[in-house]
């Protein structure tokens, strides 16, 4: 089976990025069909379709399409997310009429199911893992990346882009909270987040330095109040670092009993538990990119063999 791929999404700031690059990694690794890498498929050349993140999803796919859907989060909190849920409008509209959708989560599937009317039968669930990079590093490794980046002998840590603001991040909210070490924010920069006070910036690195930037750190805080599944805690798990996270259903969903949780609407009790973290860490999940690309591989199945009214342009 030859599959079309929108590869544009590994250039993303966001954690779609990472998703994209790691799962195609392993579908080109494996020996289960040809990709593609074209955000315009053309049916005489591939048999399906796949655009791993909403940008890519086309209204009239001229094979069949597998969208994959990370959250709802802008058509759920339309009031914050003005812009972007302008943005996004079309391609919700694209999504639902997508042959199959993949979600990290059950939560995002039952979000799916609410916000946008796809039948549960036409969503997958497949979730997500750390790079084959994020790995416990040694001490000289930590050392070397806390002399580049002037990172503190303790700190605690924070993930994720910062070249705009995301209210459900709520990165201003957490830098106000009470707590006694300091707070390293790893991401590409925007000039809003260098005007936060008390914080240590590093910009955008690379997973070598963000797997001893994780392995260094006494624990991962993770604020978000809304989410699809939440990349940095797997990340830091895998990385042997404690995660402290507000409870939200898809990163409860995906972490289990592996964190530590605290109510969403209480930041100064997630760096308390934070800094009252220990080690050693919980195990890290064992799902990996290449059980990712195996599943992705049977929906991609699915799709080809779909019912002919989702197998066509106008569906």
């Amino acid at each position: 089976m030859r599959v079309a791929f929108d590869s544009r999404a590994g250039k993303d700031d966001r954690g779609i990025a990472r998703y994209a690059r790691c799962l195609l990694d392993e579908l080109v690794r494996g020996s289960h069909g040809e990709i593609v890498e074209t955000h315009a498929p053309r049916a005489k050349s591939v048999e399906v379709y796949h655009s791993p993140w909403i940008d890519g999803a086309l209204l009239r796919s001229p094979v069949p399409m597998v969208v994959t859907l990370h959250d709802l989060v802008p058509l759920k909190r339309r009031g914050e997310y003005l812009r972007s849920g302008m943005r996004f409008k079309l391609r919700y509209l694209a999504v639902q009429r997508s042959t199959r959708v993949i979600v990290p989560t059950s939560t995002v599937a039952d979000d799916a199911i609410r916000e946008l009317e796809i039948p549960a039968d036409r969503i997958f669930v497949i979730g997500e893992a750390a790079a084959p990079a994020m790995s416990p590093r040694s001490p000289d490794q930590v050392a070397a990346v806390r002399a580049r980046y002037t990172l503190p002998e303790q700190y605690l840590l924070w993930v994720g882009g910062l070249r705009t603001p995301d209210p459900r991040k709520r990165i201003a909210a957490l830098t106000k909270a009470a707590r006694s070490m300091p707070l390293v924010l790893v991401g590409a920069t925007g000039p809003w987040a260098r005007e936060l006070p008390d914080v240590i910036l590093t910009d955008r690195v690379d997973d070598e330095e963000l797997a001893a930037i994780y392995t260094g750190a006494h624990a991962l805080v993770f604020a978000s109040d809304d989410e699809g599944f939440g990349l940095p805690p797997v990340e830091a798990l895998a990385c042997g670092t404690p995660v402290v996270a507000c409870d939200v259903p898809a990163v409860r969903e995906a972490l289990g009993d592996r964190a530590e949780f605290c109510p969403v609407d209480d930041l100064d009790s997630l760096i308390r538990l934070a800094e009252q973290a220990t080690r050693p860490a919980p195990a890290a999940l064992t799902f990996t990119w290449a059980d990712a690309a195996a599943a992705t591989w049977t929906v991609y199945e699915d799709a080809r063999n779909a019912p002919a009214k989702w197998r066509s342009r106008g569906h």
